[in-house]
């Protein structure tokens, strides 16, 4: 009998917090070698990670994938720029709106889709702090709510 081990979904959890998201994409990557087998462990990281575009093309950048030990001195560079795929509607789309002022593109989380590595990404925009804390209070008054309701 196979066992069938889940996969994990690696995530960029201050994103939500820390940006105000407006839509958000699914997209293939470009990997080489054993990237794969390493985001498969969980041993990669998006925190730090953001989308560029250029030349017509999405790449991201500062998306961490930790070398996979039994690759040995075969591992690619872990943080070079790694190419999204996209297509050229959704591509149009996103120049379109990204070179508005103050739009960013962001991953949101890395998963994988059958055998495939898949990116969510997002446009967004970055959230003033005081949007910050209305939002954490807002939180903090739903709770409250819904605790007298449940009395």
């Amino acid at each position: 009998m196979k066992i069938k081990r889940k996969a994990p979904v690696i995530e960029n959890k201050r994103a939500k917090s820390d940006y105000e998201i407006f839509e958000t994409y699914d997209c293939g990557i470009v990997l080489k070698g054993a990237e794969v087998k390493s985001i498969r462990e969980g041993t990669a990281s998006i925190k730090e990670a953001y989308v560029k575009i250029e030349n017509g093309e999405a790449f991201i950048y500062g998306f961490y994938i930790a070398p996979y030990p039994p690759a040995g001195k075969f591992f690619p560079d872990p943080e070079r720029k790694k190419k999204l795929l996209l297509t050229k509607r959704e591509l149009k789309r996103l120049i379109g709106k990204w070179k508005e002022k103050g739009f960013v593109l962001i991953p949101l989380k890395v998963y994988f889709k059958g055998p495939w590595v898949k990116i969510k990404i997002a446009l967004a925009k970055k959230k003033k702090k005081y949007e910050k804390k209305e939002a954490i209070k807002r939180r903090e008054m739903e709770r409250e709510l819904k605790k007298y309701i449940l009395k």
